[in-house]
């Protein structure tokens, strides 16, 4: 699809939804970086902002990048009322035509499907070379299909973690895989149900 109707499809998604005042970070994030020093991190597909938010109150330094420019003037939004404009840094960006500038400490990059095209392997090998030595590529994707997801294909295939690495089609000897796994948690949709849910989470630390 176009680039054009990639935004408009999103601007579309988020815009069906109220603002959100509190939205809550993801689970695999905080237990990821709780005990990192504070650094630059780029957030790939923030949609509401609750990753980015969380991680400017810890005093990181947040480029935060979505195909949706009212996701991203949201997010823009919601931070400055919250005093933490100076930590977030919120911009619309097309993954599949170009990909942010900078070096980072830790990129993540939660639940990065779409039902457009992006080729997700050349996106994430990108993530990888922006890291800085030690830096961290966080990768969570779906494991299962909530009941509130927008896919809900029942053939849809769920890449392990290994999967996912040998995809992206790092050298190991410089971007060595630091955890790949499956765990389960109970997740909360935008409607308030509650489900068991299956994460598939890979970390590449930058070695050298």
């Amino acid at each position: 699809m176009s680039t054009t109707n990639a935004v408009t499809y999103w601007d579309g998604v988020y815009a069906a939804r109220p603002p959100a005042t509190e939205p809550r970070p993801n689970v695999r994030l905080t237990e990821t970086v709780t005990d990192l020093p504070p650094g630059d991190v780029l957030d790939l597909g923030c949609g509401e902002g609750g990753d980015a938010l969380w991680l400017a109150r810890q005093g990181w330094r947040v480029t935060a990048v979505d195909v949706s420019s009212v996701a991203v003037d949201r997010l823009t939004g919601l931070a400055l009322s919250l005093g933490l404009g100076d930590r977030i840094a919120a911009t619309r960006h097309d993954l599949r035509e170009s990909f942010p500038h900078g070096a980072f400490d830790v990129v993540c990059a939660h639940y990065l499907h779409t039902p457009l095209d992006l080729d997700r392997a050349s996106v994430l090998r990108e993530a990888a070379h922006a890291l800085r030595v030690g830096g961290r590529l966080l990768i969570v994707d779906h494991g299962s299909t909530a009941p509130w997801s927008w896919d809900q294909d029942p053939d849809v295939h769920h890449p392990t973690p290994r999967q996912v690495a040998a995809d992206i089609g790092l050298d190991p000897a410089t971007w060595p895989v630091e955890r790949a796994d499956a765990p389960r948690r109970v997740a909360t949709g935008p409607d308030g149900r509650t489900a068991e849910v299956i994460d598939h989470v890979l970390i590449i630390r930058r070695a050298a």
